[in-house]
């Protein structure tokens, strides 16, 4: 019997914020007690990563299931405000994607939370094989107003504008819950559901529950530059654990937890008050603080519980794994660069080599993970690292092996022959820089 597939993104989120994967109580006790409780009962993954060290593009790779430079907008670094209108900056529809393939293979399909990769009429979650869509179209938004950053609000069912009282990470969660009540009779019957969603948590502005009275203070620069505090960056996780609890729920409520698989992730690294200990980097960065995320993934039937996988992964192998347990087929003219787990979910102390690279047109960067190995160029720089003695990225190996570092960067030089190469009016939008707060 396929299972029902829920896909959680969640948005910024550092290698280390999560309880499970080490990271501290907050003020007021542990921050992420229902995630925990997947990793508990499934399996966690030490040495998985994100496609990108920065949203959009790792959503290209979600959706496609290939490396995103195949598709224009792929290349900005991320999509920004100017994608509005635009015909180029989102995923075409033609492309085969995730949801239309598993819906092809009989799934139910919805997107609820952040799609992000182009607007309508030219793009959509509609156009791209969703059934139902619910949720925000920008990059970020207010968690009270649910405006994105250029005014514009941005809340919508399907492609109509919705307008909806409650702090959107709430309202998200509620959004689930209602999805599998409504989908658990089909899935019951025999037709499973697939549910993408990707919250806007814990992505800047830095609002909790209890901060509507901050939503206009900052209705024209959502990036809240000086605003937000390690505390109240925690209560936002928190937000989102408890209506990760709520979900669970229901799907024990209906009768549909054991044959669930449940996946938690992260679309890059941490941004200002994450923690991405013992990594050095954060979001725009391709060190392993950029691209290192959490990836838990529970399913009763057939995930041994509380084990711990060190396979190497990112986005695009999970999206892939899905695709192939939900018996879908790959489209033979966009063959996947994703590469299933699904003998790793069986058995998590099975491996297996799984090269894995990257290319940034921010800082130049280069990156290419190799067994243990890590190449890596930043602007002019090149490192050579071995990440299983120095996952900290501070002792570099280039001058003491030579032909190793030789020999990783030819890998990654003949793999970039393959991706198109940057357009000159790729965009990089950073949002603030050292003037704003000081460097790692």
């Amino acid at each position: 019997m396929k299972p029902n597939i829920i896909y959680i993104v969640s948005d910024d989120l550092g290698y280390a914020d999560l309880g499970c994967y080490g990271g501290r109580e907050a003020q007021f006790g542990p921050v992420s007690p229902h995630i925990d409780q997947l990793a508990a009962e499934g399996v966690k993954f030490t040495q998985g990563y994100a496609n990108s060290p920065v949203c959009s593009p790792t959503r290209f790779a979600l959706m496609t299931m290939r490396y995103q430079y195949h598709v224009r907008a792929g290349l900005e670094e991320p999509i920004s405000s100017r994608s509005k209108g635009s015909t180029t900056l989102g995923l075409p529809p033609e492309l085969p994607t995730l949801p239309r393939l598993l819906g092809e293979a009989g799934y139910n399909t919805a997107l609820i939370g952040k799609w992000h990769l182009g607007y309508p009429p030219s793009f959509g979650p509609l156009r791209s094989g969703y059934d139902e869509f619910f949720g925000i179209m920008a990059g970020g938004v207010d968690y009270f107003t649910h405006c994105s950053s250029t005014g514009d609000h941005d809340l919508y069912i399907d492609e109509e504008e919705h307008k909806e009282v409650g702090y959107l990470t709430d309202v998200l969660s509620n959004r689930a819950v209602d999805y599998i009540e409504r989908m658990a009779p089909d899935a019951k019957a025999g037709k499973p559901f697939f549910l993408s969603l990707h919250y806007t948590a814990p992505h800047w502005p830095w609002e909790t529950r209890d901060d509507a009275h901050v939503a206009p203070e900052i209705a024209k620069n959502l990036f809240h530059l000086d605003g937000g505090n390690v505390d109240s960056y925690r209560k936002m996780i928190h937000h989102m654990d408890e209506g990760i609890g709520w979900i669970m729920s229901a799907l024990r409520t209906q009768g549909l937890d054991q044959n669930t698989l449940v996946v938690f992730t992260s679309d890059n690294g941490g941004e200002r008050f994450s923690d991405n200990w013992p990594l050095v980097g954060g979001k725009m960065d391709l060190t392993e603080g950029g691209i290192r995320v959490p990836w838990i993934a529970r399913w009763p039937a057939v995930i041994p519980a509380n084990t711990v996988s060190t396979q190497h992964c990112m986005t695009m192998d999970w999206s892939a794994t899905m695709l192939y347990l939900g018996d879908g087929k790959p489209h033979p003219a966009y063959p996947l660069d994703g590469i299933s787990l699904e003998q790793v979910l069986k058995n998590p102390s099975d491996t297996f080599e799984r090269p894995l690279y990257w290319r940034m047109n921010h800082r130049s960067q280069r990156a290419l993970r190799m067994g243990d190995w890590k190449y890596l160029k930043v602007d002019d720089a090149e490192y050579l690292f071995n990440l299983k003695a120095d996952e900290r990225e501070r002792s570099n190996q280039g001058k003491r092996e030579p032909g190793r570092l030789a020999q990783m960067r030819a890998h990654w030089l003949e793999w970039n022959t393959s991706i198109p190469t940057i357009p000159e009016d790729a965009m990089v939008s950073l949002g603030y820089s050292y003037k704003d707060m000081p460097q790692r």
